[in-house]
């Protein structure tokens, strides 16, 4: 199957009834004479697809000796590399189902992972192996543990079981409804969610995004900022790429902004993936330290993960030149399904509804909003997760029939852009009117003084709700209430006034996921306690 020639949003398509996306991913390349083209710039190293097809089938082959059997899960705990993509191809290739899990998860978070997903296997990275060990006897399940790195202690080294595994493996005869991948929700709003997705899912995604936004091709290099472990980074820097048989720049250090520039001047990739809280912070890296910073390589910026405040995509063109193509997706979805196109983008918004989607923008009562206005987005395609494990009342509450209420409130303009209107539970009545934090946060970004922002409700003295910020400041600015009232008056100037902030609060950080998120939850929690 060329993918060129899959056009999944046509009328009609289907996946056959035999499946494994693996074979989508490796097994066509090396069969159609592309084994030498190189699938990962990593360091120094460039690995080729056929390569990487027999690492990934010694990793198959090496976690079936260790017992590990269709269906059952695998953890991964790994930095992004060559192991990391070969322990998740080789696991799908025997039928089982690997579940990257977050590199920065506490103990508890892992012990967690670990008995809801029931893995006989972590295979881990050596700087997370006391994580591992350290929860290991809480595990009912687990049976091994597999080290890449030098000093495996009594575990398996993967390297030493890796060499000593054939590198030849016949894919397991999965069907396109079987388990595919895991991951867990990013937990921006509670305990995590083990999001499943079978193997039709991501064909569905794959082309429809990369023809219709991306305009990708067998030559481009991709760089991507999140990690693999985080749905969108495993969609751009694997998915993506292996599909079209093009290659990726993986490392496995923390992508701070210095350590982002020094790759993209290092791998020169074509397509540069990041988050907007990423963007902002390369931006505040160049600007206050005056770094020079080359992205002559770069025709596409992409961003998703959170929405991209206009003001901060007008610096980046300002800066850069090259326009910053957001979109909506979710780890649900499976992708993204709205998106900006290059040379259309409206700045503020998360773009067109991609082909292959439908969306619902309705009220409380389920009835369909007229354009312009605030509603609950649902979405519906064939790349909707299956639900989330050992969550029936979450599933039952997310997932109706074909849709899915994604949690998110939106508008749509007239023509056809969608608009962010915040999440559901952070929308703020204020006298009666519907408050979007994210109008509050794109004025406070535009001020000078401000880094970063998150604006949450707050009761005052009648225990009525009112806007309240959080904010970060820009090298050469001291927080105290004369700046708060500046701000204030700022975005009372460019707002009807009773949206803006009743309270500013200056901090030196926000609370965030990994992956960039914002966890107004946690600034809620603070506000209580």
């Amino acid at each position: 199957m060329e993918g060129i020639e899959l056009r999944p949003w046509e009328p009609g398509f289907t996946v056959p009834e035999r499946f494994n996306m693996a074979s989508l991913l490796l097994e066509r390349h090396v069969e159609q004479g592309r084994g030498h083209r190189t699938a990962i710039y990593y360091g120094d190293d460039k690995i080729t697809y056929q390569q990487l097809y027999e690492l990934a089938n010694r990793a198959g082959n090496a976690l079936a000796g260790l017992g590990v059997e269709p269906e059952q899960r695998v953890i991964l705990l790994l930095p992004d590399g060559p192991e990391f993509v070969a322990t998740f191809l080789g696991a799908m290739k025997i039928g089982a189902v690997p579940v990257p899990i977050n590199v920065l998860a506490t103990s508890s978070d892992l012990a967690y992972f670990l008995n809801d997903s029931r893995s006989k296997v972590v295979v881990t990275g050596q700087e997370f192996l006391p994580k591992v060990e350290a929860v290991k006897a809480q595990s009912f399940s687990l049976r091994h543990i597999v080290v890449a790195g030098e000093d495996p202690g009594e575990n398996h080294s993967f390297h030493r079981l890796v060499a000593a595994s054939s590198p030849r493996l016949e894919i397991f005869p999965t069907q396109r409804d079987d388990a595919s991948y895991w991951l867990y929700s990013s937990g921006t709003t509670g305990q995590p969610k083990g999001v499943i997705h079978l193997h039709h899912d991501l064909v569905y995604c794959v082309e429809t995004w990369g023809c219709h936004v991306a305009r990708f091709t067998p030559d481009d290099v991709v760089y991507c900022v999140p990690r693999l472990f985080f749905s969108f980074g495993l969609n751009m820097a694997l998915y993506l790429p292996l599909y079209y048989g093009a290659a990726v720049a993986l490392s496995p250090r923390r992508q701070e902004p210095a350590v982002a520039l020094e790759n993209i001047r290092r791998y020169r990739p074509s397509f540069f993936v990041s988050v907007p809280t990423s963007y902002g912070q390369i931006l505040r890296e160049i600007e206050d330290k005056g770094i020079e910073a080359d992205l002559g390589s770069v025709r596409h910026c992409v961003s998703a993960g959170e929405p991209l405040p206009a003001p901060l995509y007008d610096r980046w063109l300002r800066r850069f030149g090259i326009e910053i193509i957001d979109g909506l997706g979710s780890t649900e979805v499976g992708w993204v399904y709205i998106s900006n196109r290059p040379g259309k983008v409206k700045r503020g918004s998360s773009g067109l509804l991609l082909p292959g989607y439908e969306t619902k923008i309705v009220d409380p009562e389920g009835r369909e909003v007229s354009p312009g206005e605030v509603g609950d987005l649902l979405v519906s395609s064939e790349s909707l997760a299956a639900g989330y494990w050992n969550k029936h009342a979450k599933t039952k509450e997310t997932f109706s029939g074909s849709w899915m209420r994604t949690g998110d409130r939106y508008s749509r303009d007239g023509e056809g852009y969608f608009f962010y209107g915040g999440r559901s539970d952070d929308v703020l009545k204020v006298g009666g009117i519907w408050v979007s934090p994210l109008e509050v946060e794109q004025v406070l970004l535009e001020h000078e003084a401000v880094a970063e922002c998150a604006v949450i409700g707050a009761a005052d003295e009648t225990g009525l709700v009112k806007p309240k910020a959080f904010v970060t400041l820009r090298a050469g600015f001291q927080p105290g209430p004369e700046l708060a009232g500046e701000l204030q008056r700022f975005v009372k100037g460019r707002l009807s006034p009773y949206k803006y902030p009743r309270w500013i609060g200056f901090v030196d950080d926000l609370p965030k996921t990994v992956t960039g998120k914002i966890q107004r939850y946690r600034l809620r929690q603070l506000q209580k306690s």
